[in-house]
């Protein structure tokens, strides 16, 4: 079994986060300048065994795609095409991830003045967008069971 990684992408900056290699717990990794990333995560894979990719998908609350998605989706493609056949890239829905953060800093104390720091927001989102994705396949039921 490998690390799953995760992707907060934006347009300048992208926030990287990566499970433990039992793919359990996920932390923050690194927020990296979005023109350095494909080859960050190529770097990445040839020092860690890497599983999965799971890319943040942003979505409107009506369920469409956000403006942010033609930006997202040729980054997707490419890095599909770099990538080894055996890791996938799945896209997972994103929707608060920003939010969400923003608030488990300000509950977590930080200050403000470091709550201003937009790359500690992008890596913490990507361990959102992460833990969201690990919570929603351990929490499938699994059929051999039944």
């Amino acid at each position: 079994m490998g690390r799953i990684m995760g992707i907060d992408y934006g347009r300048k900056r992208t926030g990287v986060a990566v499970t433990d290699p039992l793919g359990i717990v996920a932390g923050n990794l690194a927020t990296v300048p979005t023109h350095t990333l494909m080859q960050f995560i190529i770097d990445y894979i040839a020092r860690e065994q890497v599983e999965r990719i799971v890319v943040g998908q942003p979505t409107q609350l009506n369920g469409e795609p956000s403006e942010s998605m033609k930006y997202i989706t040729p980054f997707v493609n490419r890095l599909r095409k770099q990538l080894p056949d055996a890791i996938p890239v799945v896209m997972y829905d994103e929707r608060f991830t920003s939010t969400i953060a923003h608030q488990a800093m300000i509950d977590g104390g930080m200050k403000k003045s470091d709550r201003r720091d937009k790359s500690r927001v992008d890596a913490i989102a990507a361990t959102i967008i992460l833990n969201d994705y690990l919570q929603s396949i351990y929490n499938q039921p699994d059929i051999k069971a039944l």
